[in-house]
């Protein structure tokens, strides 16, 4: 059967405002939540990310539900929203988004009133569960000391979690903790969820997908669903667990770019060698001292 057509039954609009209702008393009463404000997430920060974000989002997300029956989802530092929006237009349409109080929400391409602030460095949860979770290049904006229980609350959410995060050596904005696949897996791991690698391969050379989600994006599946999913049991099993951790080209290209730049710009302020330039600096040097003395005393002999 079609994973679409295998969705669970969908719940009442009522139950996803219900959810946002008891997320907004935790709000006020100061629990899980931080109103910060953000130098680092600005307005031109999402705009300048949204349309690659969405182009991946569209490629990525119909794959997902091939494989997983999806009638609600909820994002775990959804930025503007683009995933979901994404979601929306593919029917899905019981979503919430989790971000930090500073995200302005003008920005945002879902409804404010499916948007909740939360602090993610620390635990937090909502009242209900989702068919899936999802959170891509999030993780490595927390402190490193956060990790373990920002997976646990993602476990907390769904039986299952689309989540990708910058690998050593990434670089981007804010990033305070880029680690391995591998890292996320054991974590992950610790609460009953296993690695199924079947969307990387399957956008690897899409140009239209952002390379860091063709590089990092895993789905995290709770044992018990995975059991019960023949389609995603099968990706299981032609997943390499020893092959998590690998570099997209481009990213390795985009590396060495950098790479050459640094080098070009230590050659240019690369101090001259060689003795022969060495003794023209220490005439110069000496030159320079011994003009400097003359004019000292100079200077001293001319005073009253």
């Amino acid at each position: 059967m079609h994973a679409r057509e295998a969705a669970t039954k969908p719940r009442s609009a009522a139950a996803i405002s219900n959810c946002c209702v008891a997320f907004a008393k935790k709000q006020e009463a100061g629990i899980g939540l931080k109103a910060v404000s953000s130098e680092h997430y600005t307005k031109g920060f999402y705009e300048k990310i949204r349309s690659g974000s969405r182009r991946s989002a569209e490629v990525i997300l119909p794959l997902v539900l091939e494989f997983l029956p999806v009638s609600s989802v909820v994002d775990v530092g959804c930025g503007d929203g683009s995933w979901l929006d994404v979601f929306r237009k593919l029917g899905v349409e019981e979503i919430l988004g989790i971000d930090g109080e500073y995200m302005d929400r003008n920005l945002l391409q879902i409804p404010q009133d499916r948007f909740r602030p939360a602090d993610l460095s620390r635990p937090f949860e909502v009242e209900r569960v989702f068919d899936l979770a999802i959170s891509l290049e999030v993780a490595e904006h927390l402190p490193p000391e956060s990790a373990s229980a920002f997976v646990a609350s993602l476990c907390g959410l769904a039986p299952a979690v689309l989540f990708s995060a910058a690998i050593p050596f990434q670089g981007g904005n804010h990033h305070l903790n880029e680690q391995w696949p591998d890292k996320w897996a054991e974590l992950f791991g610790e609460h009953g969820y296993l690695a199924v690698d079947f969307v990387r391969k399957r956008v690897w050379q899409n140009e239209a997908v952002e390379w860091w989600y063709a590089q990092n994006t895993l789905l995290f599946v709770r044992r018990d669903l995975l059991e019960s999913n023949a389609s995603l049991k099968a990706e299981f099993e032609r997943t390499s667990s020893g092959q998590l951790h690998v570099v997209h080209p481009r990213q390795y290209l985009y590396l060495q770019g950098l790479y050459r730049e640094a080098a070009v710009r230590a050659e240019n302020l690369r101090p001259p060698s060689g003795l022969k330039e060495a003794s023209r600096l220490f005439l110069i040097c000496l030159k320079n001292a011994v003009r400097k003395r003359i004019y000292s005393i100079l200077g001293k002999e001319s005073r009253p």
